[in-house]
């Protein structure tokens, strides 16, 4: 009976020693990580797509231990900036608020969506996936919208569009206008989309949908805009509508940079859906100053308010 006991004993014995070994480096690392008061994080490379662009709201950052809310938004935005699938970094122990600071953002969508329309459209997610631990530790994974398939075919299409209609001499003005002209006249409203997204065939929500099928909602328009003014080197971000207003269903439009100021650019409201069936490009909205914009959305009889904008989120917007 002594000796039952003693081989099963080390039987038992070899089994822990064989899982150490197996996960020594995982037993190691979070040793390590426990010892260690601030645990250091490597700062991302990032892809082809980050943008190294700083905005009001959110900027990037190399300094992956946050001490401050602000911190943490600019944790969020670097990463998915950098087009990163997974991410971790660590809560201090001397910022006390701090995991409760990262479950507030993590799950707020709206504050989620606005720092995905800093970022490249290739680098903007579907969603975000947070895990917090009592240890502090943040798992971030990070589900992105375009697939690499699109991308390839997308960016073949802006390449064709963009080769076969921009001239060398033309200005920033007359660049962005031959672009927003040929994107309205070959896309059409995705009617079916807004009405219920569970009817609609098209990709019309991103790029995909205008560039390559023809259709579009107010996000794919602007995600279409947004790539070509990328490969034109203008700075530009997408804004949301302040969706705390009632009966407002959300839009989405483009911010850009041109003649050291910012100005709203949103095609949708240029290539209205009309009673007729016919097509219509108008330039009510083509680059136009804040100003410009609510005297626009308040002509006729029905006053817009799809442009109502968080000017602390946007505040580059509010000095044009």
């Amino acid at each position: 009976m002594k000796l039952i006991k003693k081989n099963l004993f080390l039987i038992i014995c070899i089994i822990i020693l064989g899982l150490c070994l197996y996960y020594v480096d995982d037993i190691s690392n979070y040793i390590s990580r426990s010892l260690e008061k601030n645990p250091s994080v490597i700062a991302p490379n990032g892809n082809t797509y980050k943008r190294n662009l700083d905005f009001i709201y959110v900027q990037n950052t190399n300094d992956f231990i946050p001490l401050s809310y602000n911190d943490i938004l600019n944790i969020y935005y670097t990463i998915t900036n950098s087009g990163l699938k997974n991410f971790t970094f660590y809560c201090p122990s001397e910022y006390k608020k701090c995991t409760d600071d990262v479950s507030t953002i993590s799950n707020n969508q709206e504050i989620l969506s606005y720092i995905n329309n800093f970022v490249h459209p290739f680098n903007s997610f579907s969603n975000i996936q947070t895990t917090i631990y009592e240890s502090g530790e943040v798992n971030i994974t990070i589900n992105y919208l375009y697939t690499e398939d699109e991308i390839i075919k997308i960016n073949e299409k802006v390449d064709e569009i963009y080769n076969n209609l921009i001239i060398n001499n033309m200005n920033d003005y007359d660049k962005i206008k031959t672009i927003h002209d040929y994107i309205i006249d070959n896309t059409k409203y995705d009617v079916e989309r807004n009405n219920n997204e569970e009817e609609s065939k098209y990709n019309s929500y991103k790029a995909y949908g205008p560039l390559i099928e023809g259709y579009a909602t107010c996000s794919g328009y602007t995600d279409a805009m947004a790539l070509f003014l990328e490969k034109m080197n203008i700075k530009n971000f997408k804004v949301a509508t302040e969706l705390m207003q009632e009966d407002i269903s959300g839009h989405v439009w483009n911010a850009v940079f041109v003649d050291n100021k910012w100005l709203h650019l949103d095609l949708t409201w240029d290539d209205p859906v009309s009673e007729d069936g016919k097509d219509y490009l108008q330039h009510k909205y083509f680059l136009i100053t804040s100003e410009e914009l609510t005297k626009t959305d308040s002509e006729g009889d029905v006053v817009v308010k799809d442009h109502i904008f968080n000017k602390r989120i946007y505040p580059e917007l509010t000095n044009n």
